[in-house]
């Protein structure tokens, strides 16, 4: 595929593929080799937007065409007919972009192993199989997009070669490679810094400096922007004759800063297509001209990311703008999906892009699992996962550059709108268009579309006069249109009467966002008493949305009460409403500016006791909320602690809507209680927070948000201290110690357990000793010392079954069985599994019950019982995929895998290995992608594939290399060097 479409198995056996249709559907297939390839897409890669009738014939004519064509050459096996389209099947090896693949990723890893020469050589080993344009001759723009990201994988590589050859010293004999290269590719910056050094380095400084020039020039023209930092450093120091630039010198600056560290190319995510975008305004109107401008902005075409900035000052309509410019454009130019994220610069504490970045990753189906923790890593992986997909990213109220530049891709294929009070024209590319106020056309428009075109042809000049006199701000203006239409009998003239009584606060407005208070206390003014009071009361929450019942708990009233007083500020303009939750219920959010306002009104009107008792009645419908949902999930009140923080609790009925699905409430209000843990903290209310972190630890275990487990618990820990709470403190650090052994550090895990379990055991806290002594325990068995680790299961297992925690004892079973069974006492680790899961029938446990369900498994295994084995793990495989386990899915595969393999079923062991393979590699799971190739060569070798057995093993060794995977580096390398002397 790196050239001309080429099919052969051996120089004497060329499959000659004849050029149109069935090259288009055999390249189509190719490039998702191994993977079902839809009809559909077929037909659209063949015929794009314009498919006949007949599509659907002739593409199941050209696929037998290419198997009697495949036949020829002795694979006419190798597509298979797979709902709802096609599989071809390629094993490693067999394709030139596989080999392409493979080559690069063993010569980065030799480079970042010390190696440069060596990496080197394998690198220009993978160019040398580039025969052409990737697919050269094959039609179809679907291969185009396709074939251009291979080509920009060649032109990295290319770039990294030159690198190496630089730092080796060999500029002269690359001056003609990239000279040629950056003709054909113009404004890629790194190829012009590689060749102003091979240039200076050669001694042709002029040359050199003339390249950047031409390069300024370029950049200037074809996209406004001045060469990036690097190339100007490098300028700099070649006019200034630097040292550093020396052949061997430290600091060349080529390449500023971190070394890049080269990533294996990630699979596709599935169809995880996000759809992101909040509604669009119904009654939009105006601002033509802008809309038109951004939407031409964002649609055309380019070589880099096109970004859009919208800036204006406070309430002048900026999120609005960007919402609908992005609905217009994304059904035609954005099929591949929408993310969208509010930064809360306005707020104080605003979204940092690691968070940011991480919720994006999920929403393109990464799990937490396979989500890195640096900031760098996430952005280089998002990067990775939106290249060449046609997407817009739509970042609302953005405070600085900084926290938006890591949200940027890095492919021309997507667009940016930013929307922020500043102007961020450091961001690479970026254009900034200022949202000004409404003309006075427009501005009539808004308003005769709320409160109707009837009555403001009727009064012209009271309809002007108020428009001048709330200075056409878009958010005074829906104020004043609201009040209008809620009041028909009301004349334009009376509400511009109204608004002159109060001249010359407005005259005051006339300088930022005096304008909005002003209007807004008129609105406020006209509410009704404990409207007012609820209107103060939000004042005292961040700026998230929420559902009723938070409502209710700040006036403790019924929700049905609480309900009907928001409805009367959403039609106050007060509030609105952004979405609707799981039970159908609306959910409100405060404008920026309203919020402060309300927060005024809060300071002024109520007195600090009135303001904490509601805050302490928000933060407790939090914890009863949550605490229900881990008693639902776990089926009781086990594995958990709790303080003697006050709960406030909706009704029965209006409890069971929310938590219909208890671990999808959680999910869904997982911003909202992370808050409200902050809160807490900030309120001085130490007992709930600490509560509260370690209830949603149900949440964070479940879906791997291992960064919200540590930043709550974290900030809960503070506060405890603080306030000299030693159980809280101790509940803390036990539950840190799960998240550390969730993340594999076993030795970190028991240096914060052991501290907790003396308070409890001070404290004479039995479920707390026995949480403490089953965590102590799983550390000491995570480092090997079942010695430890025995007696203190055994421990936890006599504290669980005197506290009345059975679900505690399930799990302490199960390990206890797994102690037994790797000790050959198969009978008694039976006995302990099937009293666990009997436990977790019984009270409903289904993540613990999964546990024991896949231990039971292995028994079978060693039992030699593998029908029985295979019939458990198809089960428990239907249930980890209905839970959106990805986990636990790529795990009981490679399980099952093995079981057919005992079975004598190679065929269907290789099978299940591979479908493991695919979601691990989806995942992003490199680790334990690499633990499946392993266990696959070993199938495929039995099978007398040793060439792709030893491919394989060759790239599970690469990985678990760079991981510091010792222990599953040596079995691999033992299976190696066995296939290769057999």
């Amino acid at each position: 595929m790196l050239g001309p479409l080429h099919v052969a198995a051996g120089p004497d056996r060329v499959s000659r593929v004849p050029p149109g249709r069935q090259q288009v559907v055999l390249g189509a297939l190719l490039l998702d080799a191994n993977r079902v390839v839809g009809i559909d897409h077929l037909i659209d890669a063949v015929w794009d937007d314009a498919p006949p009738v007949t599509a659907r014939r002739q593409i199941q004519i050209c696929v037998s065409a290419l198997r009697a064509n495949l036949t020829s050459i002795g694979r006419g096996e190798a597509i298979v007919t797979r709902p709802p389209g096609y599989l071809l099947r390629v094993a490693d090896g067999e394709s030139d972009v596989q080999l392409f693949a493979a080559l690069t990723a063993e010569g980065e890893a030799l480079v970042r192993s010390g190696d440069p020469r060596g990496g080197l050589a394998l690198l220009r080993q993978a160019l040398a199989l580039w025969r052409g344009p990737a697919l050269g001759g094959t039609a179809g723009s679907r291969l185009t997009a396709k074939a251009a990201k291979l080509e920009e994988d060649r032109i990295a590589v290319l770039e990294t070669c030159f690198d190496l050859e630089l730092n080796a010293g060999r500029h002269r004999q690359v001056v003609g490679e990239i000279s040629a290269l950056v003709a054909q590719h113009p404004l890629r910056e790194r190829l012009r810094s590689q060749l102003m050094l091979a240039l200076y380095r050669s001694g042709r400084q002029a040359e050199a400096l003339e390249a950047y020039r031409a390069t300024r020039e370029l950049l200037v023209d074809e996209l406004g922007l001045e060469p990036g930092e690097d190339l100007r450093r490098l300028e700099a120091a070649i006019l200034a004759g630097d040292p550093s630039l020396a052949v061997g010198a430290e600091g060349v600056p080529a390449r500023q800063g971190r070394e890049r560290q080269a990533p294996a190319a990630p699979p596709p995510v599935g169809t995880v297509v996000p759809l992101q975008l909040p509604a669009d305004i119904g009654e939009f109107t105006g601002r033509a001209e802008l809309v038109a401008q951004a939407r031409e902005l964002l649609a055309q075409g380019g070589r880099a990311t096109r970004v859009v900035a919208l800036v204006g000052k406070p309430g002048i309509g900026k999120s609005a703008v960007a919402v609908h410019v992005a609905h217009l454009l994304v059904e035609e130019h954005f099929p591949d999906g929408q993310l969208y994220c509010d930064l809360g610069g306005t707020r104080e504490h605003p979204a940092n892009a690691a968070d940011v970045l991480g919720r994006f990753l999920r929403a393109m189906g990464i799990p937490g699992t396979s989500i890195p923790d640096a900031e760098d890593e996430r952005a280089e992986m998002y990067r990775q996962l939106v290249a060449r997909k046609r997407m817009l990213v739509v970042l609302d109220d953005a405070a600085t550059e900084s926290q938006v530049r890591a949200l940027l891709p890095g492919s021309s294929s997507c667009s940016v709108v930013v929307t922020s009070r500043t102007r961020l024209t450091g961001l690479p590319g970026v254009r900034v268009l200022e949202v000004e106020v409404p003309s006075q056309d427009e501005a009539l428009e808004m308003l005769a579309t709320v409160v109707g075109h009837d009555r403001v042809d009727a009064e012209p000049a009271a309809a002007a006069a108020l428009i001048r006199l709330v200075g056409s701000l878009p958010l005074a203006l829906r104020i004043v249109a609201a009040r209008l239409s809620a009041r028909p009998s009301w004349s334009l003239a009376w509400m511009l009467e109204r608004l002159s009584d109060e001249r010359r606060r407005l005259d005051e407005l006339a300088h930022g966002d005096m304008m909005v208070r002003a209007s807004l206390a008129l609105t406020y003014d006209g509410l009704q008493g404990e409207s007012r009071r609820l209107l103060r009361l939000l004042g005292a929450l961040d700026g998230l949305s929420f559902p009723t019942w938070v409502a209710a708990a700040l006036l403790d009233e019924d929700v049905f009460v609480a309900a009907d007083l928001l409805e009367g500020l959403v039609d106050a303009q007060m509030l609105e409403i952004v979405a609707v939750d799981a039970t159908g219920g609306p959910r409100y959010r405060f404008h920026d500016l309203i919020r402060l306002f309300s927060r005024e009104q809060l300071e002024r009107n109520e007195g600090e006791g009135p303001r904490a008792a509601a805050v302490r009645r928000v933060v407790g419908g939090w914890l009863a909320l949550a605490g229900e949902a881990h008693v639902r999930v776990y089926g009781g009140d086990f594995t958990s602690l709790h303080g003697d923080a006050p709960r406030w609790r909706p009704s029965a009925s209006h409890v069971d809507r929310l938590l219909a699905d208890p671990l999808l409430w959680l999910e869904a209000e997982q911003q909202n209680l992370c808050s409200a843990v902050e809160t807490s903290a900030e309120e001085g209310l130490h007992e709930a927070c600490w509560d509260l972190a370690l209830t949603l630890v149900t949440l964070f275990e479940a879906r791997c948000y291992f960064a919200d487990w540590d930043r709550t618990h974290q900030r809960a820990l503070a506060a405890v201290r603080a306030a000299r709470n030693s159980r809280g403190e101790a509940a803390l650090l036990c539950s840190l110690a799960s998240l550390q052994l969730s993340w594999s550090r076993a030795r970190a895990a028991r240096d914060l357990v052991e501290p907790a379990l003396r308070t409890f055991e001070a404290l004479a806290d039995g479920q707390g000793v026995a949480l403490a002594r089953r965590n102590l325990a799983l550390a000491h068995h995570r480092l090997g010392d079942l010695d430890a680790a025995a007696p203190l299961y055994l421990a936890a297992l006599e504290g669980f079954h005197a506290s009345g925690d059975p679900v505690g004892q399930a799990w302490v079973l199960t390990q206890v069985a797994q102690i037994e069974l790797e000790s050959g006492e198969q009978e008694s680790a039976a006995n302990r599994l099937y009293e666990a899961l009997d436990i977790c029938r019984r009270f409903g446990n289904h993540r613990v019950e999964v546990q024991v369900r896949y231990r039971l498994s292995d028994l079978m295994i060693r039992q030699g019982r593998h029908d029985e084995a295979a019939e458990a793990l198809t089960e428990l495989l239907t249930g980890v995929r209905a839970s959106g386990d990805t986990v636990g899915e790529a795990r009981v595969l490679h399980k099952l895998a093995v079981v057919r393999g005992a079975l004598g079923d190679a065929g269907g062991a290789e099978a299940l290995l591979r479908e493991a393979l695919e979601v691990r590699e989806r995942a992003m799971d490199h680790g334990g992608a690499a633990e499946t190739r392993a266990e696959l060569a070993v199938v495929l070798a039995d099978r007398g594939d040793r060439d792709a057995a030893v491919s394989l093993l060759g790239r599970a060794i690469s990985t678990f290399a760079e991981r510091n995977m010792g222990a599953a580096r040596l079995r691999a390398q033992q299976v190696l060097e066995r296939i290769r002397t057999t």
